[in-house]
């Protein structure tokens, strides 16, 4: 039975693809930050644990007990822990651009070092990490989650190079709108770390407020976590993965118009759909 950890696990697109694979035959350990959300993961039937991936003992302890019960091997990694921190560029705090960046790209960067020691010794292993259409096309009112994303893919491409003869692959899964409740978290982490009524952009940020607290999709071309669970189980099998799985209409067609337009061009349309 082939083996994968995956971070972030309590809901979204983590529980979606945890449940997937589960379903479909892999021994899945599934993580999460909150010890509730770990007890009611396993009174689903999921091989969970806890993990904060801010947290280097957390990191170290939790891949510790998964290689134990593993017998020392694991097939593959899929780092989706992540959240969104909404806000102007200059409103961002120091405070908060490094917590984005704790979670988003530091803490992923961690568990995959962490597990890279056995992969290697194995001779085989799939390293996924959940970025983002943000990833490539900058959009207002994202700097702090685009820039960590943006990272991200820089460090994977280079990671990919540096694994190139060792039989672990690494992919980008790149996922547009997708139903989860990123919107939600965002929301109370705009509400909590951004100055709204003291900034330059306080209209602005009124229509980011509705867009966070509209129920349903926000957005056009909405999927549901399952099209996520879809290129992740494609990357996992694959004889030779691709670099990039990308998700929903809006992740092609700017992955495409990144390549074809001015940047002017791109910029007025990027404008408009933030």
């Amino acid at each position: 039975m082939k083996s994968i950890l995956i971070s972030g696990c309590s809901s979204g697109i983590g529980y979606a693809v945890a449940h997937g694979l589960k379903n479909e035959g892999w021994r899945v350990f599934a993580t999460c930050r909150k010890q509730a959300d770990v007890e009611r993961l396993a009174a689903e039937g999921l091989e969970a644990l806890r993990l904060d991936v801010d947290d280097d003992e957390s990191i170290r302890v939790c891949v510790a007990e998964v290689l134990e019960r593993a017998g020392g091997r694991l097939d593959a990694l899929f780092n989706n822990a992540g959240f969104g921190q909404p806000g102007a560029c200059e409103d961002i705090t120091r405070g908060a651009l490094r917590a984005q960046f704790e979670t988003n790209l530091f803490g992923a960067w961690a568990l995959c070092a962490a597990v890279l020691p056995a992969m290697r010794a194995q001779g085989h292993g799939r390293i996924l990490f959940n970025s983002s259409v943000l990833g490539f096309a900058a959009m207002k009112w994202r700097g702090a989650y685009n820039a960590s994303k943006y990272a991200m893919e820089g460090l994977c491409d280079t990671l990919r190079l540096e694994l190139d003869g060792s039989g672990v692959f690494v992919s980008l899964i790149e996922p547009g709108p997708i139903v989860s409740r990123f919107r939600a978290n965002a929301l109370e982490r705009f509400l909590a770390n951004v100055d709204i009524d003291a900034s330059a952009h306080r209209a602005a940020y009124q229509a980011q407020l509705e867009r966070l607290q509209k129920p349903g999709p926000a957005a056009p071309f909405t999927l549901p976590e399952s099209a996520v669970l879809d290129s992740v189980r494609r990357a996992l099998a694959a004889r030779h993965p691709a670099a990039r799985y990308r998700v929903t209409v809006p992740t092609h067609l700017f992955w495409y118009l990144k390549r074809v337009l001015p940047t002017r061009w791109l910029d007025a349309l990027l404008s408009r759909a933030a």
